[in-house]
């Protein structure tokens, strides 16, 4: 996938269980009870992953930092793959950066349970108007149990469900579904239509798991998968888990995807994206780098034809159908053993600048910032742009994708045993027994 304006979903959550599992934390990495004393003369090391744009904005961001502070904080960016090793291997050693790239969620657990990373938690209580300034459901998603680690640094990416206006129109619909029992109704009116009802890249399990995720959140809520991101296997006997799986496999077998779903991929001429844009599929539940890799390769499509809906709610289900699921943004995190721990914090005030956050909404982002409407309105993808944030502003929470907010370990037999459901491998039984059987 060819996205200029951003870097692709396997970019923003290809590190799944960053640090976790394999990381070996000795007496070097957190036997010093803390930071060491203040040293301006080391600066503030500034990790993050290689990308022009970003490291272009962020960039920006230290220069206007480092023109008055003591500490000069200076950009380290590395390869997406090497840096989930570099990373792993720097925490367990006195050599850490002063302020990290992440994902939240599992990406950084493993740190905080071993007392690496610095509580932001104090730093926000004590500048409320700098809390203020970010989007709740956003900022929480940087928290582990009930202190903050993170703060956001670039736009947000919520799970979304595209539709085609002109696949509508031709299946006589008037609308993208508002409930479950509208999307099954749906599926039958597409496929008389003779139009495949969702694209699904199937080959790709992480694809797949976005159907999970929002249909176990709209039965059950978001505490459902809370428990289980918080270390309890159990969790997955939750019968909100079976009821998904369930709803899945009727979808599966009712034709919602093209009986070829398991060898289609997310990129490429033959992909899901294409088949949507060729008119071969009516709508796609895909993150919101779906647009940006449509306007980049399908122009046309976006102008004429593709539009935006919030997943159906589901009748019954406890959840709420405001709630979002996906990536909430990227994070940055001090580590403890910074020398200059304040001076690495007072640099993460800058991702709620307005320069910086004029700089990502010109580069096609919606930042994670309360009161951006207005500027929103008026830039380049204004009608999407407004919609992806009007859609975070109202959720009553976030959920950050599974394959990130969970260990590695866990991550990809989740993926997958999901997979296998999808195929009819597996059913609602197998898949929670398997998850619960990991050691």
């Amino acid at each position: 996938m060819t996205t200029p304006a951003h870097i692709s979903r396997r970019s923003l959550l290809g590190l799944a269980g960053l640090g976790a599992g394999a990381l070996t934390l000795g007496t070097a990495g957190c036997g010093s009870g803390g930071q060491g004393a203040s040293n301006a003369a080391a600066g503030i090391d500034v990790w993050c992953l290689k990308d022009d744009v970003q490291n272009k904005i962020q960039q920006a961001a230290i220069d206007r930092f480092n023109a008055t502070a003591k500490a000069k904080a200076k950009i380290t960016a590395y390869d997406n793959d090497p840096y989930k090793q570099k990373l792993r291997i720097a925490m367990g050693s006195p050599q850490q950066p002063d302020v990290f790239f992440n994902w939240g969620g599992g990406s950084i657990r493993q740190y905080v349970q071993n007392d690496l990373l610095a509580d932001l938690t104090p730093m926000l209580n004590g500048d409320p108007a700098f809390k203020a300034k970010f989007i709740p459901s956003v900022l929480d998603a940087g928290k582990i149990g009930d202190k903050y680690y993170g703060i956001p640094n670039r736009g947000m990416q919520p799970v979304i469900m595209f539709y085609s206006q002109q696949a509508l129109d031709k299946a006589k619909v008037s609308a993208p579904p508002a409930t479950w029992s509208e999307l099954l109704s749906q599926v039958d009116r597409f496929k008389a239509a003779g139009i495949t009802p969702f694209a699904l890249a199937g080959s790709q399990a992480w694809t797949l798991l976005m159907w999970l995720e929002y249909l176990v959140d709209r039965i059950g809520g978001p505490a459902v998968f809370g428990g289980i991101a918080a270390g309890d296997r159990n969790g997955w006997r939750d019968p909100a888990i079976t009821q998904a799986l369930n709803a899945i496999i009727d979808l599966v077998k009712r034709g919602g995807f093209d009986s070829n779903f398991a060898s289609v991929n997310y990129d490429g001429d033959v992909g899901a994206g294409t088949l949507f844009a060729q008119g071969k599929a009516a709508m796609h539940l895909m993150g919101s780098w779906e647009y940006t890799a449509q306007l980049d390769q399908h122009p046309a499509f976006v102008k004429d034809a593709l539009r935006s809906a919030a997943f159906p709610a589901f009748e019954g289900g406890k959840g709420d159908a405001k709630a979002v699921v996906g990536n909430p943004t990227n994070y940055f995190s001090v580590t403890k053993r910074s020398r200059n721990v304040d001076s690495a914090k007072e640099f993460l005030k800058a991702m709620a600048s307005d320069a910086y956050v004029d700089d990502w909404i010109a580069n096609g982002d919606v930042p994670a910032i309360t009161g951006l409407e207005s500027k929103i309105a008026q830039s380049k993808d204004a009608q999407f742009g407004s919609f992806v944030y009007k859609m975070v502003q109202d959720a009553s929470s976030f959920q950050l994708s599974w394959d990130q907010a969970i260990e590695n370990k866990y991550a990809q037999p989740m993926l997958t045993n999901l997979q296998k459901v999808f195929l009819g491998q597996l059913d609602a039984k197998g898949f929670v027994d398997a998850m619960v059987a990991l050691p």
